[in-house]
């Protein structure tokens, strides 16, 4: 058989569609992700994701958690003092547990939170029985506060940005493996101090940069509900965080209807 020599025009035609296909790969393929410093990955070089237990008090606290019913539980709350609070219903400047009782005591929700917790705590409570017995439907965590800023001193960093973003991964990662079934709800760590560029807040900023790229629209879902707590200019007022980093009551209401349509949904 005698093979056809193609014509120059139609050669110079195929190179070009040849290099505009390669072109429009090159420039539509995802770039591969950063590679994460190890230092980060080791629990003996970063406290955040090395589970660690606090004072015999808190220890007792967590073991009544451990010793909590909880059968038919279908919406597990974890996390902090913010978290904590919410129990609190006879302090309206520091609680939100009037607005507890409305929203979530009908969808047999369980609060988990324990105050002053950081990323370590929150993993050793979960290797220590707390998760046992529990099969959620939806797990809503907010975690990370109390890993920035520095130790009373006022000297010793807590920990870095990159490690407490390392800590809350640990923290769901460790959700998914042992409780595979529940989604989670994965809320942004609430903006703390009163302006824009208090240094904490700014740090809280670039974890929760972070955290938006856990969501994978379908088991764990990411929620920034901060801006609902700010003016215009990004002032945190006292009529919704008292000391700028707890809610008071009216800010427990914004937090509820705020996370409303996104937890109901995820509940279905």
């Amino acid at each position: 058989m005698k093979l056809r020599r193609l014509s120059p025009a139609l050669v110079v035609l195929s190179a070009g569609l040849l290099a505009t296909a390669v072109f429009t790969v090159s420039c539509t393929t995802t770039p591969p992700a950063a590679a994460i410093d190890p230092v980060l990955l080791n629990p003996a070089t970063n406290s955040a994701i090395r589970p660690e237990p606090r004072d015999p008090n808190w220890v007792k606290r967590h073991e009544s958690f451990v010793a909590l019913p909880k059968a038919g539980m279908q919406v597990l709350f974890l996390g902090d003092s913010i978290t904590d609070f919410w129990r609190r219903d006879n302090n309206p400047r520091q609680g939100g547990g009037p607005v507890w009782k409305k929203n979530y005591e009908p969808l047999h929700a369980i609060n988990l939170g324990i105050s002053g917790d950081r990323t370590q705590h929150v993993l050793w409570r979960m290797e220590h029985g707390e998760l046992d017995g529990l099969a959620p439907k939806l797990v809503v965590l907010m975690i990370g506060t109390n890993n920035t800023g520095f130790e009373r001193d006022n000297k010793t960093v807590r920990n870095t940005v990159p490690e407490t973003i390392e800590g809350v991964k640990a923290v769901v990662q460790g959700l998914r493996t042992k409780l595979p079934g529940a989604k989670i709800l994965l809320l942004a760590i609430f903006p703390r101090g009163e302006k824009p560029d208090n240094p904490q807040r700014v740090q809280v900023n670039e974890i929760n940069r972070s955290l938006a790229k856990l969501d994978d629209g379908k088991m764990i879902r990411y929620l920034d509900i901060g801006p609902k707590f700010l003016t215009a200019d990004g002032t945190l007022t006292k009529e919704i965080m008292p000391d700028f980093l707890h809610p008071n009551e009216h800010g427990y209401e914004i937090w509820a209807d705020a996370m409303r349509p996104l937890l109901t949904a995820m509940l279905k």
